[in-house]
């Protein structure tokens, strides 16, 4: 199966074939997927080099002339490095621009916490009107990337990984998605971390839905589901743990609540290892996951007996 980066260059060729508005910007990484794109548009297709503040500050402008720019790199060299440009050049001056990561948390162990960036989406959430979407599948990428790339000039990042469930669903771009009902708890999915969490929960009377669009958060989607299967709520996150655990608390802010996070924890492990090593370590695995919600929502504990 291909990957959601394999996915992305001829998606966004297309658009940029389609569309006169969509540019791609890039820093020498992922180059290669849009060579012949640059051929037929060698005014729409820009490499900076390896300068991530250009990136950010080339798609800004771009933006201001009426262009739909699409920014794309490593998360860590996307969000994090050019962090005040993303801030200044796109939030201040008002300009929209999709940023497309590939990387994620730690696709790339052997790169080094450089190349690593579980902290990119509770860095996004210090500023204000971004959409943030999470596929979970190469083709919930397709769709989310279409959405993103018409989405007027809205401020948009799309996190792609090379981690991936079986199979995609229909998504949206708006709503969390109920893939099992319950009633001893609600577990959010986002994104890659659906699979484990449906193995995790196999047999546990809970609620899971699937969630691919983290910001805006949808709040009423919890709502809803909370009001059969209650108000303990677990987040599984493919980023830094308990980065959406100010936003479920808004969301079921006048009904008491309980609400854990799990995703990846902040120690930095310097061994690189590999991938599943790594998800081991963070409790993102089905053995882990199972202990973490089945102990705070008790529904991997046997009912009492009546008397």
């Amino acid at each position: 199966m291909d990957t959601m980066r394999d996915r992305f260059a001829p998606v966004v060729t297309r658009l940029l074939d389609e569309d006169p508005r969509v540019a791609v910007v890039l820093a020498e990484i992922g180059a290669d997927g849009f060579a012949e794109a640059r051929r037929r548009h060698p005014d729409r297709v820009v490499n900076v080099g390896i300068r991530e503040q250009l990136l950010v500050g080339a798609a800004a402008g771009m933006a201001l002339t009426g262009l739909r720019p699409v920014a794309h790199t490593f998360a860590s060299f996307l969000v994090e490095r050019p962090f005040e440009q993303v801030k200044l050049d796109l939030g201040h001056q008002g300009a929209g621009a999709v940023l497309v990561s590939a990387a994620a948390s730690f696709d790339w162990p052997a790169g080094g916490y450089t190349h690593m960036a579980p902290g990119d989406v509770a860095l996004l959430d210090t500023l204000d009107g971004w959409t943030v979407h999470v596929p979970g599948h190469p083709d919930e990428a397709e769709t989310l990337l279409r959405h993103a790339v018409a989405a007027g000039d809205d401020k948009v990042y799309v996190r792609l990984s090379t981690q991936s469930n079986a199979r995609g669903l229909p998504v949206d771009g708006e709503r969390f998605r109920t893939v099992r009902e319950g009633r001893s708890g609600t577990v959010v999915a986002v994104g890659p971390t659906l699979d484990a969490v449906l193995d995790a929960t196999e047999g546990l009377d809970v609620t899971v839905l699937y969630a691919t669009t983290v910001r805006p958060f949808d709040a009423a989607g919890l709502r809803r589901a909370t009001g059969t299967a209650g108000t303990d709520v677990v987040l599984v996150e493919p980023y830094l743990a308990g980065t959406s655990t100010a936003a479920a608390n808004d969301a079921l802010a006048d009904v008491p609540h309980r609400v854990l996070g799990l995703g990846v924890g902040r120690a930095e492990l310097r061994r690189y290892g590999r991938v599943d090593e790594h998800v081991a370590a963070h409790g993102l695995d089905v053995r882990s996951l199972r202990a973490r919600i089945g102990g705070f929502t008790g529904a991997g504990r046997p009912a009492p007996a009546e008397t």
